[in-house]
């Protein structure tokens, strides 16, 4: 916003062939314990692209971004980030690399402000001044966080809520963004909200790897999709292609 795969969709942000994914995870591998999370997962995806991951809970989609970020470790694999193996690195340092993650249940600072969570959105930054445009560009992004600057994060709605951690994470000016489950728990008419600050920010040059609940939503608002099951990957494609695969249909449309 700052600055079994089968393609994309035609669009100004298509790569050449010869360019390299922005995230590329090979064969990767999570246990918990004597519980295989993941097994020999691939996917990759391209700058400029908002690719999800369905599934039903459980199936390995939330533990797919955490690998990412390094809140997990994993046991086998690679995760490639613009051609660098980042599985190794500090969380600090992946999210200095470049990388966001909002995670499943907004996770905010309950007891602090809005104006304090979003600046600790920025720990790990130094540029005082590009910090305060930023903070005021957040603010224009998400009128209802203006309103609520100085109130206590605790005290927000649950959509406020889910804002407030999008812009938290914006704040570190990712150009990879990891959401998961955005529309969880939230009304209808703030997930259309949500979602049109998901394209927004697309639209901005934000690549965005989301993991959504709501499958017909998420397919309809990506390029590429990713169906996890018990997991592993059993389909992937094309968005507009998988809405209308009846293996998809079945599962997971209704």
């Amino acid at each position: 916003m700052f600055h079994d795969d089968v393609g994309t969709r035609p669009a100004a942000s298509a790569l050449a062939p010869s360019e390299m994914p922005a995230l590329d995870i090979r064969n990767l591998s999570v246990s918990y314990g004597a519980i295989q999370a993941l097994q020999n997962i691939s996917l990759t995806v391209n700058a400029g692209e908002i690719v999800t991951l369905i599934g039903a809970n459980g199936a390995g989609k939330s533990t797919t971004l955490r690998a990412i970020s390094h809140i997990i470790k994993i046991r086998a694999g690679q995760i490639l980030y613009q051609g660098q193996d980042i599985a190794s690195r500090r969380p600090d340092e992946i999210v200095r690399l470049g990388i966001a993650h909002v995670p499943e249940g907004r996770r905010v600072l309950a007891r602090l402000s809005v104006q304090d969570n979003l600046e600790l959105g920025a720990y790990t930054r130094n540029d005082r001044a590009a910090i305060r445009r930023d903070l005021a560009e957040m603010l224009s992004l998400f009128p209802r966080l203006a309103e609520r600057r100085t109130q206590l994060a605790g005290t927000l709605s649950g959509g406020e809520q889910q804002m407030l951690a999008i812009a938290r994470a914006l704040m570190s000016r990712p150009k990879l963004l990891l959401l998961d489950e955005p529309s969880l728990g939230l009304a209808p008419i703030i997930v259309r909200e949500i979602f049109r600050i998901i394209r927004q920010l697309n639209e901005s040059g934000t690549t965005i790897l989301l993991v959504e609940q709501n499958a017909q939503l998420a397919l309809q608002t990506a390029a590429r999709g990713y169906v996890m099951e018990a997991g592993t990957i059993t389909i992937a494609g094309l968005a507009q292609d998988l809405l209308h695969d009846a293996r998809v249909m079945k599962a997971y449309l209704g």
